[in-house]
């Protein structure tokens, strides 16, 4: 008799009715959500600080650069010198003071600037100010040494390149970082499933084995069954905590925006500043419009079903494998000598598609990873949005099924004759002798 579902059915129940994964479902992101409001709201906090630099400049042909922005004021100095500016910036509880010493030599100005300040300034602020003085002094540079300047501003030329397919598809280079993005999510979130919910598997089976429930469990179940089971179970149960999280941190998150008052949209980090700086340059603008539209371009539904098969298959693949290893041992502390083989292969998956998918998606290496049924589940998903024929895809995930189907049969070996071993510790000799059985 087959008594895989009512196995199923008892691992989602037990799971899903513990106090603990309730409590976690539940917890975590309110926890998550919580330190992303607090990073946010104090983010917000320092960037709506308003700082007043005090400018002392000696040489007199950089104050016009220092022009007030929203959130920083500049107050040029005139008439005094550093010790009487030190002391009247002191006073005033200005930010800082930035000093520029009079020199007859242009290129000596270079050296002769200083910023004088109770506290250490940010590397944002420091640049700015960098940036500011660089422009003037290449500027002052090019007319003491006769060179018309507009000219020069008229002759430089950006070439963008146009990128067309033969079938007369438009791309372009952002095309290349969306579809990295999309494949470097897919892979990461298959990787962090694993993790967690593979290590939620050892543990069920690590917990039956030591109270001795499994010893009257066997006698009625076959252990291919039961190892099934417990891997279908808890990824049910994995799914259903992971929508949770999704559903109920969306709402938590307009939640906090709304209490704390902040606008997500408004909030201004330090790349988002460089993002709107580039946005208002016309050219960065149409190439960013043309990843837009490249996206909407992208073969969704190829990828939506090749990430439900590949996440599944990878999944079912590396649980198989932690059950073996928790029937194997009698503890979480005997797991580690058995998890550095386990975990390689995934490790060795994300960095071969971060390293090479981004170079060359169709290339020998990318190609041979996202084969091989141990790391083809992450390489693959990164290597599908670039466009990868049916028949590769087929042809992967055939194997990924083959190599799980060995990997059910040979864990479930381990499975067996482990889960009614106690006392001790088992070896790689060891467990290669439960395979014979």
């Amino acid at each position: 008799m087959n008594h895989l579902p009512l196995i199923i059915k008892r691992e989602y129940i037990t799971k899903v009715k513990n106090k603990s994964f309730i409590v976690m479902t539940f917890v975590s992101p309110l926890i998550m959500v919580a330190l992303f409001a607090v990073v946010a709201y104090l983010s917000q906090l320092n960037n709506d600080k308003d700082r007043t630099i005090a400018v002392l400049d000696e040489t007199g042909v950089l104050s016009d650069e220092f022009v007030n922005t929203e959130h920083t004021t500049y107050t040029i100095l005139t008439d005094t010198n550093l010790e009487t500016a030190k002391e009247l910036t002191k006073a005033k509880e200005d930010f800082g003071l930035l000093y520029i010493q009079k020199s007859n030599d242009t290129l000596n100005i270079i050296s002769e600037v200083q910023f004088f300040s109770d506290e250490s300034p940010s590397i944002g602020i420091m640049t700015s100010l960098e940036k500011k003085i660089e422009k003037k002094l290449s500027d002052t540079k090019l007319f003491n040494n006769g060179v018309d300047i507009k000219q020069i501003e008229a002759s430089e030329t950006n070439i963008t390149i146009a990128q067309e397919t033969f079938t007369g598809e438009k791309t372009s280079k952002i095309d290349s970082y969306l579809k990295l993005a999309f494949g470097g999510a897919a892979g990461y979130l298959l990787f962090m499933f694993i993790i967690i919910y593979g290590n939620m598997i050892m543990r069920s089976v690590i917990e039956e084995k030591t109270s001795r429930i499994i010893e009257i469990i066997i006698s009625s179940v076959k252990p291919i069954q039961l190892m099934m089971g417990k891997i279908i179970g808890t990824s049910l149960a994995g799914i259903t905590q992971f929508a949770i999280w999704v559903l109920l941190g969306s709402v938590l998150m307009l939640v906090a925006s709304a209490i704390l008052g902040i606008n997500l949209s408004e909030l201004q980090t330090p790349q988002q500043e460089m993002m709107t700086e580039a946005m208002q340059n016309p050219e960065i603008a149409n190439e960013i419009q043309l990843g837009l539209q490249s996206f909407f371009n992208l073969p969704i539904a190829n990828l939506v079903i090749a990430f439900m098969f590949f996440f599944i298959g990878g999944f079912l693949l590396y649980s198989s494998l932690y059950a073996a290893v928790g029937a194997a041992v009698d503890n979480e502390t005997d797991t580690q000598q058995f998890m550095m083989p386990i975990l390689m292969p995934l490790i060795l998956a994300v960095y071969v598609g971060i390293f090479t998918v981004i170079e060359d998606p169709h290339g020998t290496v990318s190609t041979v990873f996202s084969f091989i049924p141990f790391t083809s589940p992450v390489v693959m998903l990164m290597r599908i949005p670039f466009g990868v024929p049916i028949w590769q895809q087929v042809l992967s995930f055939a194997i990924l099924v083959c190599t799980f189907v060995f990997t059910v049969w040979f864990a479930a070996k381990i499975y067996r004759v482990g889960i009614l071993m106690y006392g001790k510790k088992p070896s790689y000799k060891e467990l290669y002798k439960w395979i014979k059985y």
